[in-house]
C-alpha cells in the first residue's frame, strides 16, 4: 500500500480515537453512562471492583481479543488491533493523568447529548479508515463466523444488553440514559459518516459537454466518463457526462454549466459509496 496514503489513514484513526476518548473521559464515564462497548462494560465492572475505567478496558479488550484468537483466529487488522489499545490507553492517561475536568452538573441529557456527540464523530472518522475500536464488535464478529448473525444487530442486542446490565448496576434512571445513549450514537455515527463519505453524481446532457468536461478534468481536478447516449424522442446521438465529486464541488459545477449551455440537461444523486482514485480506498469496501 502507498506508504504516505498508509500514514496518513493512521493519522486520521488516532484523532478519532482520541475525540472519542474525550467524550468518554469528559460526559460518559463520570455520569455511569454505559453505552455499550467496552468502555460500559468496564464502567460495570469499576462499579463492583474499583479499578480505573482505563484499567478495565485493557482487561476486557485483552480477554475478548484472546477469545476471538482462540475461536476464529487472527482476523483483525492491525488498525484495529492500534485503534482498540490506543483507545484504552487515552482513557487512562486522560482520566487519571491529565485530569480533564469533568461534565458533573447534574443534567445526564446534556451529558448524553456531548457525549455521544464526541463520540460518534470520533467513532465516523475511524470508521472512515477501515478500523474500529475493537470491543463488542469482537463478540459480534464472532456471532458472525458461527452462526450467520448480522454484525450490526448483534452489536445493538449486546449494546442493549450492557444497558440494561447499567440499569441494575446503577439505578433505573442511568440504565435509561445509557440505552438513550446508544440509539442515540448509532443515529449520529450514521449521520456524521454521511457527512464524511458523501459524494455526489451528476450526469450531463448537452451538446458542450467537450467543454464541461474539459473544465471538470482541468479545473476541479475530477475524472469524468463520456457514454454514448440516444434521445428516445428526437433520436439524436450525443456524449452524456458522467462526473462524480464532492458534494462542496457541485456548486462550482452547476455555475459553470448554466454559463456554458443555458439548455443543458443535468441529473444530480447522491453517491453514497465510491471507491477508487480520488474517493475511498477499495480496501475499504465493506
Amino acid at each position: 500500500m502507498n506508504k504516505p496514503l498508509l500514514i496518513r489513514e493512521y493519522i486520521l484513526s488516532s484523532v478519532g480515537v482520541f475525540i472519542t476518548a474525550v467524550g468518554l473521559v469528559v460526559f460518559l464515564i463520570p455520569n455511569n453512562i454505559a453505552a455499550g462497548g467496552a468502555s460500559g462494560i468496564a464502567m460495570i465492572l469499576n462499579a463492583f471492583i474499583k479499578l480505573p475505567v482505563g484499567v478495565w478496558m485493557y482487561i476486557v479488550n485483552a480477554l475478548l481479543f484472546l477469545i476471538a484468537l482462540i475461536t476464529i483466529g487472527f482476523d483483525f487488522s492491525l488498525k484495529t488491533i492500534y485503534c482498540t489499545f490506543l483507545m484504552t490507553f487515552l482513557v487512562d492517561i486522560l482520566d487519571r493523568f491529565i485530569k480533564l475536568p469533568k461534565y458533573l452538573a447534574g443534567d445526564m441529557m446534556l451529558a448524553v447529548f456531548f457525549g455521544d456527540l464526541l463520540t460518534a464523530i470520533g467513532m465516523a472518522i475511524t470508521f472512515t479508515q477501515n478500523a474500529s475500536t475493537g470491543g463488542t464488535d469482537i463478540i459480534a464478529r464472532i456471532f458472525n463466523r458461527y452462526y450467520g448473525a448480522s454484525m450490526g444487530t448483534t452489536l445493538l442486542f449486546i449494546d442493549f444488553a450492557v444497558g440494561i446490565l447499567a440499569g441494575f448496576t446503577f439505578d433505573l434512571r442511568t440504565g435509561m440514559y445509557a440505552i438513550l445513549a446508544i440509539v442515540i450514537n448509532g443515529l449520529m455515527i450514521d449521520f456524521v459518516m454521511k457527512g464524511i463519505e458523501t459524494s455526489t453524481q451528476v450526469v450531463v446532457i448537452s451538446d458542450k459537454n467537450d467543454i464541461i468536461a474539459d473544465f471538470v478534468v482541468n479545473d476541479l481536478k475530477r475524472g469524468a466518463t463520456f457514454i454514448d447516449g440516444q434521445g428516445v424522442y428526437t433520436g439524436k446521438r450525443r456524449k452524456i457526462l458522467l462526473v462524480v465529486l464532492r458534494r462542496r464541488e457541485l456548486g462550482e459545477l452547476i455555475s459553470f454549466i448554466r454559463k456554458t449551455d443555458k439548455g443543458s440537461f443535468i441529473i444530480v444523486g447522491e453517491a453514497r459509496y465510491i471507491f477508487g482514485e480520488g474517493f475511498q480506498n477499495i480496501r475499504n469496501a465493506f
